[in-house]
This record gives C-alpha cells, sequence and structure tokens, in this order.
C-alpha cells in the first residue's frame, strides 16, 4: 500500500507543478487591438495602462471610465465608440494591479493609491485643471468616491468633478454580498497564496458567468478575454491583496458613504437589478435613501452586474440622458 502512494505521488508532483506553471493565454485579435491601442505612464516606478481617445470635434468635455474588479478597461469597449461621439476625449485606465498595468507583489494593494493612480493620470494628461465625467463601475465605485471625498475636500491635486455615474458598485457594506472564493481570498490568509495558483479558467468562468444574467452571458471568446486580462504578468497571483479593498469599503465606510451623500456634484446610478453582489430591492433602495440628490435608472430585470457589456445600448442611453439632463 505504502509503495503505491509513493508513486501516485511521484505523478502527481510534476503534474502539479506544471499545472502551477501553465503560461499565460495568448492575447486574442480584439484585445491585441485595444492593448495596441493604449499607452504606458509610470506611477511610483510602476507602468499603468491607459487609453486616451480624441473624439467629438466642437466639444471639450471628457469622461473617464473606471472599471471594476476582476477585469479591467476592456470592460469599456462595447461602449468606447459612442462615446467617443459625444465627448471630445474618452480616457480609461488599467488599476494597478489589473489588465496590462503591472502588478506588483507583495504589494499593499488600496482603494487610496488607486485614487492617486487616476489623479497622476490626470495630471499626466495634462487635465488638472479641467472638469472632468466620470463613469464608475464596481471596484472603480469606489476609487470615485475617494477621488470625490479629495475633491469636496479641496485635497492638492484633486480631480474636478463635472459630473459622476455610478453602476452596480458595493458602496454599502450593509447590502454587499461577496462571491465565496473572494471571500476566502481576502479573509484567509493561508489559504489565500494557494487558492490563486489553483484558480483556473474553468473556476473564474463559473464565477463570473454567475454575476451576468442568464440571458446576457458573455461569449465564449469574451470569457477568455476576461481571464487572459487577469492572468496578464500573473495577476491572479494578486487578487487576494487587491480584495482587501472589502474590508477597507468598511473600515472607511462612513468617509466614502459621506462624500456620497453631501456632495452637489450631479450624480446618477445605472444599476442591473439581477446583480447578485448588490442585490435588488436592497441595494437600490438604500441608495435612494440616503443619496436624494442622485437621479437612478434600473435596467430590464434580465441585467445583472456587468450592465456596460450586458446592455450597451441601455447603459449609454441612460448616461447620456443624466449628461443632458444638466
Amino acid at each position: 500500500m505504502r509503495e503505491w502512494w509513493i508513486h501516485v505521488g511521484l505523478i502527481c508532483i510534476p503534474l502539479v507543478a506544471v499545472y502551477l506553471h501553465i503560461p499565460p493565454p495568448q492575447l486574442s485579435p480584439a484585445l491585441q487591438k485595444w492593448h495596441n491601442a493604449g499607452e504606458v505612464f509610470h506611477f511610483r516606478g510602476r507602468e499603468i495602462f491607459y487609453r486616451d481617445s480624441y473624439g467629438a470635434l466642437g466639444s471639450s468635455d471628457v469622461v473617464i471610465l473606471l472599471h471594476g474588479f476582476p477585469t479591467s478597461s476592456y470592460d469599456w469597449n462595447k461602449i468606447w465608440e459612442p462615446l467617443t461621439q459625444r465627448f471630445h476625449r474618452v480616457i480609461a485606465l488599467d488599476f494597478l494591479g489589473f489588465g496590462f498595468s503591472d502588478k506588483p507583489r507583495p504589494h499593499r494593494y488600496s482603494i487610496f493609491e488607486q485614487a492617486s493612480v487616476v489623479e497622476a493620470l490626470v495630471a499626466h494628461l495634462g487635465l488638472s485643471n479641467q472638469r472632468v465625467n466620470l463613469v464608475s463601475h464596481d471596484y472603480g465605485d469606489t476609487v470615485a468616491l475617494e477621488l470625490l471625498y479629495r475633491s469636496d475636500q479641496n485635497r492638492t491635486g484633486h480631480l474636478n468633478f463635472n459630473s459622476l455615474c455610478l453602476s452596480n458598485g458595493g458602496l454599502f457594506p450593509e447590502t454587499h454580498y461577496p462571491r465565496l472564493l473572494q471571500t476566502l481570498l481576502k479573509d484567509s490568509s493561508f489559504l489565500a497564496p494557494l487558492l490563486t495558483r489553483l484558480t483556473n479558467y474553468m473556476i473564474f468562468h463559473k464565477g463570473i458567468g454567475d454575476v451576468f444574467g442568464p440571458y446576457t452571458q458573455p461569449t465564449d471568446t469574451e470569457f477568455w478575454d476576461m481571464w487572459t486580462g487577469i492572468r496578464y504578468n500573473d495577476g491572479n497571483l494578486v487578487m487576494d491583496s487587491i480584495l482587501q479593498y472589502i474590508n477597507q469599503r468598511l473600515k472607511h465606510r462612513d468617509r466614502w458613504v459621506g462624500a456620497l451623500t453631501s456632495t452637489f456634484v450631479p450624480l446618477h446610478m445605472i444599476y442591473g437589478p439581477l446583480d447578485p453582489v448588490n442585490p435588488h430591492p436592497q441595494f437600490i433602495r438604500l441608495y435612494q435613501q440616503l443619496v436624494q440628490r442622485s437621479t437612478v435608472t434600473i435596467l430590464d430585470e434580465h441585467i445583472s452586474h456587468y450592465p456596460q457589456l450586458e446592455d450597451p445600448t441601455g447603459f449609454l442611453n441612460a448616461y447620456f440622458n443624466f449628461i443632458h439632463s444638466f
């Protein structure tokens, strides 16, 4: 019996070693095109990927797009061209640890640092004195709230907001329900290093598919593009560190929710109501109760956590109606 287990071990050890060193997938043509259209700037010695497209003539309006977890700026690809027809400049970045940006490890990722990345990008692009419109999603919503706090407090280097549009972010810890794997990664210092290495495409596919609606699932190619963005620069190995943002939301709730409820910046929420992470009606009722100056668009009942991908037309209509309302 003992010899049998020795043979199994000798076979499994190299197989596991090979599995843990599977190279990241190749970029699809669409993802390669997105990458080629971007640039990088340096933030505290790290490379940050961004895209900056010039669009509508006769307009000086600028929109900056902040993506969610665990994906990247490519989340905005379905609404990019229509935005360039309305705005003079359309800008998006991959946060540190995401997409095509550097993914240092070990590193203490934080919402505060990501907000500073956005401020540094705005300065790099010469837009420090320009009023900007922010559109954010999920993780990006919390970064937007830190930027809003700094702006309302008149902090050095802050953004000059023209408007803020949020979408399906876990703004309130009391109505936010992270997925099981997220909870394990953010709270388990013992399991996290193992789980980040063992998480594969099938586990990712199941997890991300669960936060899309049943009729708005990504195509196989879109799933692979999301996974490729995560695996680029071994991003799967920093997921546990990045997920500390959930704990940061709880710790700094008063700061960020306070900024949201007290600001006079025009606000809008675009919400996919089938979202299991920020479920209907608890989330939107609390939002409307606390953020009374904000307008709200609730999309069709089958739209879930990624409204800009699941219903790009509905998302754009809601956003343009908001922008034209003030």
